[in-house]
């Protein structure tokens, strides 16, 4: 892993507001926290707040931060105004700004945390940029876009001593709590395979990109909304929410789902690295025996199954299995004809030695199976709950910012959620080696990505036995734009 730099206060294309910051600084309110030194906030001040990303789940974020009563908005940003709009009517009083770079080194010292809730693909240099300036980050998940920016920020949450949390709601649910307390008294033995599965993609994927230019909305600033992705001419229902099936900017289902269903199994087992993936996809033909060909966009539906080593919770390997786009694996034996497997679109299934249990979204409504084995448990608490389970997700954070870093526990520091987002991704990475084409001297064409195991290499973060892969590893970011570290 490459070392990190010299902390530095700038990132890319800041230059030239140095000076005007400078100036501006002197003019400005020194909130008391600065005194303290980095990452220090009195405890009898408000958290302020500055937002990137404030539209849709930007939106409820940083609302529920300021129904946390300890916490105010202080700065809000956003690339597409239509989209800050509610936000911006909610919290009149913040300044607005559209690059965020901007508000970060015009206002670094009057606020003292931020939320980011952008595309997937400019959570990292967002969450550097800030951590550099010694202030607290939430990033909704997943917490990044490759595994080399999971593996950063990790360490980066550590080198600069902030208090961190990722929007993984779920992990302050006692679902997740309650499961690890039947696991411990052995109520279900020793789990040695987990289902996870989701409906999701609800946006399109296993699509051709689309070859008709748009006009770029008024308000939209589109570079700044391109930030680390290769440009490309703006097209239709990309933005604000179909960009989740496009791999320069989201990370498809398990981007979006696999933090929630995922991070039970994680807790409960204390899974970190996974050593070895293989997929499956699903297919799009495009005419008779022709199978379409769209290495750009996310596939219809996957089974990922990634292998963990033994744990000290468990007795030997953990295997897992990813399904989305509706696939499902097999109903439990246990499980009642009419009963329902999950939640219905969503869920996650424990299968131990002596018995199994399952969970919804978010690691809701934990059941033992057979479900009659839930009317006379009498397992005692054993970990203490989060004060209103996933709407308390927020609060702790706030609360945690406040009283300073490492005075309180949190359920998603990036020291947990970073290897459970690089898991995440490294499925991704083969998933997407399902797509990588080779072309022999005759022209015909090969996948050989298809139909193998992927080994991984922890320690140097790379697939050792298909090298096609390692370049979604650590991705290029577009020229201007660095990750800083």
């Amino acid at each position: 892993m490459e070392e990190m730099k010299k902390d530095t206060q700038t990132s890319s294309r800041r230059s030239f507001l140095k000076t005007t910051a400078i100036a501006a600084s002197a003019f400005m309110i020194v909130p008391r926290h600065v005194l303290g030194g980095r990452g220090f906030l009195a405890p009898s001040d408000r958290l302020l707040i500055a937002g990137i990303g404030v539209g849709g789940k930007g939106e409820s974020d940083i609302a529920a931060f300021y129904k946390s009563g300890k916490a105010d908005i202080a700065f809000l940003c956003d690339v597409h105004d239509s989209r800050a709009a509610k936000s911006v009517k909610a919290f009149p009083k913040a300044k607005y700004y559209k690059d965020y770079r901007e508000m970060l080194d015009k206002e670094a010292k009057n606020f003292d945390a931020v939320s980011i809730s952008t595309p997937d693909h400019n959570h990292a240099i967002q969450a550097v940029a800030a951590m550099q300036l010694g202030k607290h980050v939430y990033v909704q998940k997943p917490l990044t876009h490759d595994i080399y920016e999971a593996r950063m920020l990790t360490a980066a949450a550590d080198k600069y001593k902030v208090v961190t949390q990722m929007g993984n709601q779920g992990a302050s649910n006692d679902g997740p709590r309650q499961m690890k307390e039947w696991y411990e008294a052995g109520l279900i033995g020793d789990v040695h395979t987990i289902y996870a599965w989701t409906d999701r993609p609800v946006w399109p994927q296993g699509i051709p990109w689309s070859a008709n230019k748009a006009q770029v909305p008024a308000d939209l600033a589109w570079d700044l909304w391109l930030g680390t992705a290769p440009y490309k001419d703006y097209v239709e229902k990309l933005v604000p929410f179909n960009w989740r099936g496009w791999w320069d900017y989201g990370t498809g289902a398990l981007g979006d789902m696999g933090c929630h269903l995922l991070e039970a199994p994680f807790s409960v087992l204390n899974l970190k690295y996974a050593t070895e993936v293989q997929a499956s996809v699903g297919s799009v033909y495009v005419d008779e025996f022709k199978r379409g060909y769209f290495p750009d966009s996310c596939p219809p539906s996957s089974h990922v199954t990634l292998k963990f080593p033994k744990t000290n919770k468990t007795k030997g390997d953990v295997v897992v299995h990813w399904m989305d786009g509706g696939i499902q694996p097999e109903r439990p034996e246990e499980l009642g004809a009419n009963d329902v497997f999950g939640d219905g679109g969503n869920g996650t299934l424990f299968v131990g030695t002596k018995g199994k249990m399952m969970s919804s979204t978010y690691g809701r409504n934990p059941r033992l199976l057979p479900l009659s084995r839930n009317e006379n448990i009498k397992v005692a608490q054993k970990y203490a709950r989060v004060p209103d389970g996933e709407k308390g997700h927020y609060n702790q954070w706030v609360e945690a910012c406040i009283a300073g870093y490492g005075k309180k526990e949190l359920s998603s520091p990036f020291s947990i959620a970073g290897p459970l987002t690089e898991s995440l991704l490294m499925a991704n990475l083969a998933i997407r080696g399902t797509d990588v084409q080779r072309k022999n001297q005759e022209g015909k064409i090969s996948y050989p990505g298809r139909n193998i195991k992927l080994l991984w290499d922890n320690a140097n973060m790379r697939i050792t036995n298909f090298d096609d892969v390692n370049q979604f590893v650590k991705r290029e970011y577009r020229n201007g734009w660095s990750l800083g570290l």
